[in-house]
């Protein structure tokens, strides 16, 4: 794997709610290396956007870091971002890491020409002046594929079809040179063709610039297009991580299995009923004690509910956190 540039260490986030203390995200450790695309899946609601928050400190004011570090390397060394003061952490955001929102249309703001929302996180980083900012804008929205650029600049987002808004907001956190981008959803509602392009783009981004990339989805069929890596979050935990063709290959996790099983493939039998991960995900408020996939699985075995397992290696840089996989001989 290439030399860390963020690695999140044991982080806990915690939700405070009229229903009690929710565990959103659960001792997630990750690391994502230098010029690499890390994949985050998993469904609606298992703590991937939570986590890719955590790591900017954009949680909502009712979610606090309970535990963990959010270390981003620098000159060999690392600052943790879960403990660094706001002042310190604004000059991070977008200019050494910056994000592209789910949701373009609700993400960009709908009386602000594109041209100037762009330019915008420059001149906040004080690194150019308005004319300047222009033009890093215009030259930005070219190397995003922004078709007739000099006009599109001085556009509204609701004169743009979705595709053109989600390269906007691309150009957005490009725009600074960020070591690492967050793309949370970044395909979401956009057509299969749409989708491809936005793909090709990202992945010529990371060769064009070196830039690290956490890419967040629950299609695993995109993810498995792009990452290099993936991890897998069931409940607000990662229960398997390793390189993307082992995983997609060779799942060591039910559930991963379960996802894979559920989605179609150009291989599949045209009347083949797809397969289903039988019961519902379950409430942050009453989580198992044990396994919280156990309820829903089909190798579940006693032991299972009685506690949390730990994560084991399956395979080189490959690991699960399942009972049910064979440890790899050292």
């Amino acid at each position: 794997m290439a030399l860390p540039l963020l690695e999140i260490r044991g982080l806990t986030v915690q939700f405070y709610t009229a229903r009690g203390v929710l565990p959103a995200v659960q001792d997630v450790s990750l690391t994502i290396g230098q010029g690499e695309i890390l994949g985050l899946v998993g469904e609606s609601g298992c703590g991937k956007s939570v986590t890719a928050l955590s790591i900017l400190r954009l949680l909502p004011p009712n979610a606090r870091i309970a535990a963990g570090q959010v270390l981003l390397s620098e000159n060999g060394s690392g600052r943790d971002l879960a403990q660094l003061p706001e002042q310190e952490l604004r000059s991070i955001r977008g200019a050494r890491i910056s994000m592209i929102f789910q949701e373009p249309m609700t993400a960009l703001n709908p009386v602000m020409r594109v041209g100037d929302q762009i330019g915008e996180a420059l001149l906040a980083h004080g690194l150019s002046h308005q004319r300047e900012a222009r033009a890093a804008a215009l030259d930005t929205m070219r190397q995003v594929a922004i078709p007739d650029a000099e006009r599109r600049i001085r556009q509204y987002p609701h004169q743009l079809s979705g595709g053109l808004r989600q390269r906007v907001m691309i150009a957005m956190a490009l725009i600074c040179r960020p070591s690492l981008m967050i793309a949370d959803e970044p395909t979401t509602a956009l057509d299969v063709t749409i989708q491809a392009q936005i793909l090709a783009l990202l992945a010529g981004l990371r060769e064009r610039f070196g830039l690290a990339l956490l890419f967040i989805s629950h299609d695993l069929g995109v993810v498995s297009q792009i990452a290099d890596r993936v991890a897998v979050m069931y409940a607000g935990r990662i229960v398997e991580h390793g390189p993307a063709r082992e995983v997609f290959a060779a799942p060591a996790h039910p559930y991963t299995g379960g996802l894979l099983r559920a989605a179609p493939s150009l291989g599949s039998e045209p009347r083949r009923r797809l397969s289903a991960i039988e019961g519902p995900v379950p409430s942050l408020a009453e989580l198992p004690p044990g396994c919280a996939f156990e309820p829903r699985c089909e190798l579940r075995a006693p032991e299972c509910s009685v506690a949390v397992p730990e994560l084991i290696e399956a395979g080189p840089g490959h690991w699960t956190r399942c009972i049910r996989a064979a440890p790899r001989n050292s």
